[in-house]
């Protein structure tokens, strides 16, 4: 994921089926207003801190401040 200021990569949990089951669902439903992504390296795109990275536990992007969400192809649930 990418925002303004920076690229987030980390797991984000959809619900199992259903509706909301598909990525574009999930973020695509009105209710939802943040993205709760865990295991997230965060990187600096923008401003002084340009090129820094952190991990965290869990970070919660706004939706409305996602610019791109790129699924991993090679990333398989069990």
């Amino acid at each position: 994921m990418e925002t303004d200021r920076f690229r987030i990569v980390g797991e984000l949990s959809l619900p199992e089926q259903g509706y909301g089951s598909r990525l574009s669902d999930h973020v695509n439903r009105r209710e939802v207003d943040f993205l709760v992504l865990r295991h997230a390296k965060v990187t600096a795109l923008a401003g002084e801190a340009t090129g820094d990275e952190w991990t965290t536990p869990v970070v919660l992007v706004g939706l409305r401040h996602a610019r791109l969400i790129i699924p991993d192809p090679d990333r398989t649930d069990p």
